[in-house]
């Protein structure tokens, strides 16, 4: 009798070791079968989550300027990469159709790029009240009209040469108008980067415009 109550008081100490032991555990955290790996930081700690991959999210911060230019610059670029498209039918000048051809190459990727910040930053792709670039959008720095469009689209040889190189001056410094409001208002370090080189790359597309004059 006297050695059956010792073997039930030892059992009961081990059952209560146990449980104490397993109380700890959950006290500190602890998840059963953790292989030793940490949590990702959630959105409410303010860390920027990470992209597959493992690299920083592109574009992480940003403000309601750099979105407005990412929307209004798409529209703007593909009005240039419409009139570049029109050029290689209809200019009269070789030199003209490969100034046509290298603004639709730059621009074209450039838009991609745009599309994707968006995309990332959870924001459509056309400006709230915007549709395409003919749906009121002429109010954008030198944006064309659809009735200069269809001037445009009419035009061939020297009449379309000179009617090209006067439109599309005067859609760059628009451009760089833009961009220029980007560089003063805009978050986004990708944003910003990518308005200093349209201000670049377009100054110099002008120069040599002027030169084709």
């Amino acid at each position: 009798m006297t050695r059956t109550l010792s073997r039930r008081a030892l059992l009961g100490g081990a059952v209560t070791l146990v449980l104490a032991v397993a109380a700890c555990g959950d006290r500190s955290g602890g998840h059963s079968g953790d292989s030793g790996h940490t949590t990702a930081p959630s959105a409410a700690s303010g860390v920027p989550s990470a992209a597959p991959g493992g690299s920083a999210r592109p574009g992480a911060g940003f403000n309601d300027a750099d979105v407005a230019f990412a929307q209004h610059m798409i529209v703007h670029h593909q009005q240039a990469v419409e009139m570049s498209t029109l050029a290689g039918e209809r200019a009269a000048t070789p030199r003209l159709k490969e100034l046509a051809t290298a603004i639709e190459a730059a621009q074209g990727p450039e838009i991609a790029t745009m599309t994707g910040w968006l995309s990332t930053w959870g924001q459509p792709v056309a400006a709230p009240g915007g549709g395409g670039h003919g749906t009121g959008h002429e109010s954008m720095p030198g944006m064309m009209s659809a009735a200069d469009m269809k001037k445009l689209a009419a035009a061939r040889g020297a009449a379309f040469d000179e009617l090209f190189l006067t439109m599309m001056i005067a859609h760059h410094e628009g451009a760089i108008t833009m961009a220029g409001e980007e560089a003063t208002r805009g978050a986004s370090p990708e944003a910003k980067a990518l308005a200093a080189k349209i201000v670049t790359d377009q100054r110099a597309e002008i120069a040599t415009m002027k030169a084709m004059r």
